[in-house]
């Protein structure tokens, strides 16, 4: 059986891709640090689902900690490792911007040393559209420019685009990088917008709606997102012989067997239209706290996916209607609505 080394299994998109690969029969050797960022029984819930499949193990250890990640690496003797431990949230890096060094930089270093001593065939690691900043050109495409992120968690998930191209020149450490666009679905965070607004609403509590619902967003459904992941794991970058053959549009190094790609829906939704459809999923109206743009949020994301579709001959494709509706229908049996 195939194995896979991956980070954060006891997170949303973790859980996701853990379980999809678990069901094609690979071995899965997760590692989440169980932090308090939000419901840590919300997690623990995640893992013991996926601790039903034999072929599951976890180990219980921060990024941070190389001793830990190192040593269950090679416990797992992995083909392939996903990293997609983090320290999420654009909004909570305002506040505390020394765990995004502590977890995104250090501990994704230390992922890359265990890929490295493990000698795996594919190292893939999750950016995301955040890096793209105070771009304006859309969609947004690999190759335009990401020189400008508007928060510490996009400079972290940036540096980390940059540290992997350079272990993959040094070490010929084959190794995609992929950003995600504003992922939603069952099992999803807390502190996510979706999260949020069903519970509010749920709880006759006013949503927050920020610059008065005039943002626009590429929501990609997780089952979608880890199916692109999965498909990717297979798409293994090579160092070209010849750079000047690099196909129009390919992020593939020139000098290194590393390329980066976007994971999204590639349409955009409008804020109070994604708010509507939650309010038709729900059978309630919401009461809409219209806000401010927040310091470091863009008022718009959009990907392009046609490097995806052609690596892997898929792209997202799940409307938001039938992703909330499953949301809800999820958050309504876990709670018990």
């Amino acid at each position: 059986m195939p194995r896979a080394f991956i980070t954060g299994t006891a997170g949303f998109i973790g859980f996701h891709l853990a379980k999809l690969l678990l069901d094609e029969g690979w071995e899965v050797h997760g590692l989440d640090g169980m932090t308090d960022y939000y419901d840590v029984a919300l997690k623990r819930r995640r893992h013991a689902i996926l601790n039903q499949s034999p072929g599951f193990v976890a180990t219980e250890a921060m990024i941070e900690d190389a001793e830990a990640v190192m040593a269950a690496a090679r416990a797992a003797r992995p083909e392939v490792i996903v990293h997609l431990a983090a320290q999420a949230g654009v909004r909570y890096s305002l506040e505390n911007p020394r765990a995004y060094v502590d977890a995104n930089l250090v501990g994704t270093f230390n992922v890359m040393e265990a890929a490295r001593a493990a000698e795996v065939r594919h190292l893939l690691m999750a950016s995301t559209s955040s890096v793209y900043g105070a771009n304006t050109e859309m969609p947004y495409r690999e190759d335009h420019k990401a020189d400008h992120p508007m928060t510490i968690y996009a400079a972290t998930k940036k540096a980390n685009e940059a540290m992997g191209h350079s272990y993959a020149h040094l070490y010929e450490l084959p190794t995609t990088m992929f950003r995600f666009f504003t992922v939603y679905g069952p099992w999803g965070r807390p502190d996510m917008a979706l999260f949020k607004f069903v519970s509010a609403i749920l709880e006759d509590r006013p949503i927050d709606v920020y610059n008065h619902g005039e943002m626009f967003r590429d929501f990609t459904y997780v089952e979608d997102l880890v199916r692109a992941i999965r498909l990717l794991i297979d798409a293994t970058p090579v160092r070209p012989a010849d750079p000047t053959e690099i196909a129009e549009g390919d992020t593939l190094s020139p000098v290194a067997p590393w390329r980066v790609v976007n994971i999204g829906n590639s349409r955009t939704v409008r804020l109070t239209d994604f708010v509507d459809e939650i309010e038709r999923a729900l059978g309630r109206t919401a009461r809409r706290n219209l806000m401010e743009m927040q310091k470091g949020d863009v008022p718009a994301t959009w990907a392009d996916a046609t490097l995806l579709r052609r690596l892997t001959g898929y792209a997202p494709e799940t409307d938001v209607a039938t992703g909330i509706r499953r949301f809800v229908d999820w958050y309504r049996d876990y709670y018990r609505v």
